[in-house]
């Protein structure tokens, strides 16, 4: 049985204008973004003398609203790019079979209108902060919207009532190749007046993982000190900078404690592997592909940069993990912590040769109503 492809769906507050968009992800493999692929479908005689434009703003909140006062705004707006829909008939060619062919098919070539926006290089990924159980008036983070409307000129001010909004997401996905690394590191700590040292290794099967894969740290404790090591604390790590005020802050997004072989007595050693699996959680500044409220929500992905740009030149939000690995001496003893680096990512669901696969049908579903997978929300509630 065939499945049919699902393309999103939505009209304006007037019902004049309605949008349809392919997908609503867009993927950034840093030499290139997918295009912003759809068709819309205008009355004839609303449009009358007008055009339709069709533009991609990105929103930078990075400040809560609440705390706006004495003229102070903590958000950033820009329009990446704008263009005037063509009429119907245009020369574009779509490959036979594809989406957009189809699309246009089903919707009749003499009333759609196809548009394609390519969004510029070295925009930031779409990251939200979750804001915690008090909440927020607006999201924080890097937000993409995809409006079309009609209008006169492309200087004119968009109404609501003639209008159609989309928010799209701007999203990294993992290499084709990962590059094969096994992230390992070793750590010694020594004890005032207390001869020998305790010795902690810990390494990683490899330095890529995608999101609801678990982490398989494996761990070997060295003890030839003469202190005791009580419990071992395994964490992973989610490491936030917010670019525009150079903030830096890390939120815990999974963690277990292992007492299983402890106390490690003096002049013994210790090996084990443990299993880890980071998921989205609903805790203040924790960084999230979408929404907590999206069933399809998760972990924002590790933020992907090109050799020839630095992180002081990124604008957005930059996301990155790490495993931390502690053991604990007591109060007297201190602890001694390994932290390695790692990604976290979404596997390609779009390769090259998927892009221009046959599709044989479509299904149209309202754009407000998506929803994937199991609902976060649900669960916390449970």
């Amino acid at each position: 049985m065939t499945e049919a492809i699902k393309v999103f769906k939505k009209s304006s507050p007037n019902g004049k204008i309605t949008a349809y968009l392919c997908r609503r992800d867009f993927v950034d493999n840093l030499t290139r973004v997918s295009p912003v692929e759809g068709a819309v479908v205008v009355d004839g005689d609303y449009l009358r003398d007008r055009k339709v434009f069709a533009r991609i703003s990105l929103t930078y909140r990075y400040g809560r609203e609440e705390d706006e006062v004495m003229g102070l705004n903590f958000s950033k707006e820009y329009e990446l790019v704008k263009l005037e829909v063509t009429p119907p008939g245009g020369t574009e060619v779509w490959p036979a079979g594809g989406t957009m062919a189809r699309l246009l098919e089903k919707l009749g070539e003499a009333a759609a209108r196809p548009f394609t926006l390519l969004l510029p290089k070295d925009t930031p990924p779409s990251v939200t902060l979750e804001p915690g159980a008090e909440g927020t008036s607006k999201k924080l983070g890097v937000i993409y919207e995809l409006m079309l409307y009609v209008a006169e000129n492309a200087e004119d001010q968009p109404h609501r009532r003639n209008s159609v909004t989309l928010a799209v997401r701007k999203i990294q996905r993992a290499p084709d190749k990962p590059s094969g690394r096994q992230p390992q590191i070793l750590v010694s700590k020594g004890f005032t007046l207390h001869p020998g040292k305790l010795r902690l290794e810990v390494y990683l099967d490899r330095d890529l993982y995608y999101h609801g894969q678990s982490l398989e740290p494996h761990v070997s404790i060295l003890n030839a000190s003469k202190k005791t090591v009580k419990y071992i604390l395994h964490q992973v790590v989610q490491h936030v900078e917010i670019t525009m005020t150079n903030t830096n802050f890390s939120r815990i997004v999974a963690s277990i404690e292992s007492r299983d072989g402890c106390p490690i007595i003096p002049n013994s050693s210790f090996s084990r592997t443990i299993a880890l699996t980071p998921l989205a959680c609903r805790a203040f500044g924790v960084a999230l592909d979408g929404q907590i409220q999206d069933k399809d929500a998760t972990l924002a992905s590790s933020t992907i940069m090109s050799a020839s740009r630095s992180a002081s030149d990124a604008l957005g939000i930059i996301v990155s993990y790490s495993l931390r690995v502690r053991l604990n001496c007591g109060a007297l003893g201190g602890e001694l912590v390994a932290e390695i680096p790692f990604k976290l990512m979404h596997p390609d669901p779009y390769s090259s040769q998927e892009a221009y696969k046959s599709v044989d049908s479509l299904e149209f579903e309202e754009f407000s109503v998506l929803r994937r997978g199991r609902s976060i929300s649900d669960e916390l509630e449970d």
